[in-house]
């Protein structure tokens, strides 16, 4: 893959969001917000950004498919084509839509191209911050284009990450509960994945625990995790893949604190 495409789908991304995405911020009316099932929102900025996205990244790569959330929304079959062969885009408009739709930070907008069924690459915009996070596979991963790297030998005593327990199977998230004294913080969680997997990357955090791993919402930012040094597997030790349609997902900076906060949330 070529320099130009991670510079290209970048460009596209901060512009989508200065052009879309950030003028309709705190300006909403009623009629700009639906529920796509009970809870789940979308808004006019979401559609757009997701056209104005899916129509570019097919201009900047000939002959590449786009999977799309709004889209599939419409269209689940849409998700078949993650193991297909060729170039696939996933498309993540505006993660963290209900903090958007409430005009709260933070929200991200997220691209991952998978090729041959791989994750090649992956792009992250915090668009308020300012703070895009950009991965190749095999080439490592950079924010604000400079090489990053996830870790840094925290002890367990002063580990601090999130656990989305909302919606967690209640006997595990009892167990959580339970041993987020063994770690040095349990936070409650951004609602927004994407700004979960910047700061992992920032070093804010060193984990984040996940049950709901909808494709858009994490095969970018596994991919920039992973490349910067750190783990994405299932609970039970299974490596994360976008196909797949398992629950449950812990993300760490590095594999000595993947095994240690899954001990501590996840053990009996």
């Amino acid at each position: 893959m070529a320099d130009r495409l991670l510079d290209d789908v970048g460009t596209l991304l901060r512009d989508t969001a200065a052009d879309v995405v950030l003028p309709l911020f705190r300006r909403l009316d009623v009629a700009d917000v639906a529920e796509k099932a009970p809870g789940d929102l979308v808004t006019v900025a979401d559609q757009r950004a997701e056209e104005r996205i899916s129509a570019e990244l097919r201009r900047l790569l000939p002959g590449s498919l786009v999977v799309g959330e709004e889209a599939v929304a419409d269209d689940p079959s849409l998700l078949r084509h993650l193991r297909d062969g060729g170039d696939v885009w996933l498309v993540d408009p505006v993660d963290g839509t209900a903090n958007f739709a409430a005009g709260r930070r933070p929200f991200a907008l997220m691209v991952a191209l998978l090729t041959d069924g791989e994750p090649a690459a992956s792009w992250v915009l915090d668009p308020m911050a300012g703070l895009l996070a950009v991965a190749r596979a095999g080439d490592g991963t950079r924010l604000d284009g400079k090489p990053v790297r996830a870790g840094g030998d925290v002890p367990p005593d002063l580990l601090r990450g999130t656990a989305m327990t909302r919606f967690l199977p209640a006997a595990t998230r009892d167990r959580v509960a339970a041993g987020g004294g063994r770690i040095g913080e349990l936070l409650p969680g951004q609602h927004c994945a994407g700004r979960e997997y910047l700061d992992l990357l920032t070093g804010d955090q060193q984990f984040v625990l996940f049950w709901r791993t909808l494709p858009w919402d994490h095969a970018p930012g596994v991919l920039l995790v992973r490349e910067a040094g750190g783990v994405a597997r299932r609970f039970d030790g299974t490596e994360y893949h976008p196909a797949g349609d398992d629950r449950g997902l812990l993300v760490a900076a590095d594999e000595r604190t993947w095994h240690e906060v899954r001990d501590a949330l996840l053990g009996d």
